[in-house]
C-alpha cells in the first residue's frame, strides 16, 4: 500500500468544514481506496451506484439518508444525478448529523450537477494519479514511464503495466463515455485520442484536427472538454495581457497521466522513450502536472508570442506570478527568452526544471531548479 496523506489530510479538512465533500478523479486512480480509508474512521455507509444492489437501496433516496449518522460515501455518484437535490436538502437541515463524501469519475455533467445544486454546501477534492512523493525520487523514472494509475504503476513488470493501461484505454471508451450518456463511436474518439497525444504539449487546432476526423471545429471541440472533463487531457489557457506583441491565444493540450501518453504512442519502455521525438514534451508534461498538483490549477497559464518568446507555465500563487521552464536537460542553459517572459510577465522568480541532480542560479531570479529538489520548493511557497 501507498500512503497517500496529502489528499487524505484534505478530505478530512474538508469533511470537517462543509457537509459535503466531492472526491473527483478519473476512474481506478485510487478514490474508492481512499473513501474507505476515511469511512474507517468511524461509523459510515458506503454505497457504490454501480452496483444495482446498492442504487436499490436508493429508490427512495430521502428516506434512505434523512437522519443518518456518521458518514454516508456515495460512490460513482453520477450515476443517480437526482442525488444532488436531495443532498442539498439534507446539507440544509440542522437536523442532518451525517457528513456525506461523494465520489465520481468527473465530468462536465457531473461538475455542473455539483456547481448547481450544493454550491456553498461542497468542497472539492481533486485526485489523479501517483506522484513522486508518494513513489519516492527512487521511482520517478518508473512513474514517468508508466503513470501514475495505480495499478499501472505496480504491475509486476513492464508489459503487465503496458497492458493494463491499454485495457482501460479501451474500457474508457466502449464503457465510460457511454455511462456518461454521450453517444459517440469508441473508434472516433480513440483516432481523436491519438491525435492529441502525437500533439502532446502543442497548441490546440480544432480546425485541423476537425479536418483530419471529418467534422467540423465545434465538433472537435466538444470531443477535447469530454476527455478534458474525465481528467484525460489538460488544456492549458493561454496567458495574455496588454503587452505590446502579438500573444498566442489558443490553449496547450497535454494527456494527463504520461502512461496513457506512453501506451497510445506506442512507447513501451525507457529505451524505446528516450529515443522518441515527444521525449521532451512528455517530460514537460510529467513535471507540469506535480506542478499543478502542489499550487493549484485555477490560475495556471503557458505564454507565447508570435515573436517566439515563451513560458511553459505561469500560476498565480499568493499574489505571485511564478514562472517555470522545463527542460530534459543535466545542464539547461539560459535563453533570451526566459530573460523576456521574466521581465514582460513580471515574474516573481523564473524556475527551469531539469532531471539533473543539482539546482544552481542562472540569473537574477532565475534559477535551475534539478526535479528533485521541485516538490520541497513548491510546499515552501
Amino acid at each position: 500500500m501507498i500512503e497517500r496523506p496529502r489528499p487524505l489530510a484534505e478530505l478530512r479538512r474538508g469533511l470537517d468544514r462543509l457537509p459535503i465533500v466531492a472526491l473527483l478523479g478519473p476512474r481506478q486512480c485510487g478514490k474508492t481506496t481512499l473513501a474507505r480509508m476515511i469511512a474507517a474512521d468511524g461509523e459510515s455507509l458506503y454505497l457504490d451506484l454501480e452496483k444495482p444492489a446498492d442504487r436499490r437501496r436508493l429508490e427512495s433516496p430521502m428516506q434512505a439518508l434523512e437522519g443518518r449518522t456518521g458518514l454516508v460515501v456515495l460512490d460513482e455518484i453520477q450515476r443517480l444525478p437526482e442525488l444532488f437535490e436531495i443532498l442539498r436538502v439534507l446539507a440544509d437541515d440542522s437536523q442532518t448529523p451525517a457528513r456525506f463524501l461523494i465520489l465520481g469519475s468527473a465530468s462536465p455533467d457531473l461538475v455542473r450537477g455539483v456547481s448547481e445544486s450544493l454550491a456553498g454546501r461542497v468542497t472539492f477534492v481533486d485526485l489523479g494519479g501517483f506522484g513522486a512523493d508518494e513513489v519516492g525520487l527512487d521511482a520517478v523514472s518508473e512513474l514517468w514511464l508508466r503513470g501514475g494509475f495505480p495499478r499501472s504503476f505496480l504491475a509486476a513488470d513492464g508489459d503487465a503495466s503496458l497492458g493494463w493501461r491499454q485495457d482501460f484505454t479501451r474500457t474508457f471508451l466502449e464503457r465510460d463515455i457511454p455511462a456518461l450518456g454521450l453517444s459517440i463511436p469508441a473508434e472516433t474518439l480513440r483516432r481523436f485520442w491519438m491525435m492529441l497525444a502525437h500533439l502532446h504539449a502543442e497548441l490546440w487546432n480544432g480546425s485541423a484536427i476537425g479536418r483530419s476526423l471529418g467534422v467540423n471545429d465545434k465538433t472537435a471541440r466538444r470531443y477535447l472538454d469530454i476527455l478534458v472533463g474525465a481528467f484525460m487531457v489538460r488544456a492549458l489557457p493561454p496567458w495574455f495581457e496588454n503587452l505590446k506583441k502579438r500573444q498566442v491565444k489558443s490553449p496547450k493540450i497535454f494527456l494527463r497521466d504520461s502512461g496513457l501518453l506512453h501506451s497510445l504512442l506506442g512507447i513501451a519502455d525507457r529505451d524505446q522513450l528516450l529515443g522518441h521525438p515527444k521525449l521532451g514534451s512528455s517530460w514537460e508534461g510529467f513535471v507540469i502536472e506535480h506542478i499543478l498538483d502542489r499550487l493549484g490549477s485555477r490560475e495556471a497559464y503557458f505564454w507565447a508570442t508570435h515573436q517566439g518568446a515563451e513560458l511553459d507555465l505561469m500560476v498565480f500563487h499568493r499574489g505571485r506570478r511564478y514562472g517555470f521552464e522545463v527542460k530534459f536537460s543535466d545542464a539547461p542553459g539560459l535563453t533570451q527568452s526566459m530573460r523576456v517572459a521574466k521581465e514582460d510577465l513580471e515574474l516573481y522568480t523564473l524556475w527551469v526544471v531539469h532531471p539533473g541532480d543539482t539546482s544552481w542560479p542562472m540569473a537574477e531570479d532565475i534559477e535551475a531548479v534539478a526535479f528533485a529538489d521541485l516538490l520541497t520548493r513548491l510546499d515552501g511557497l
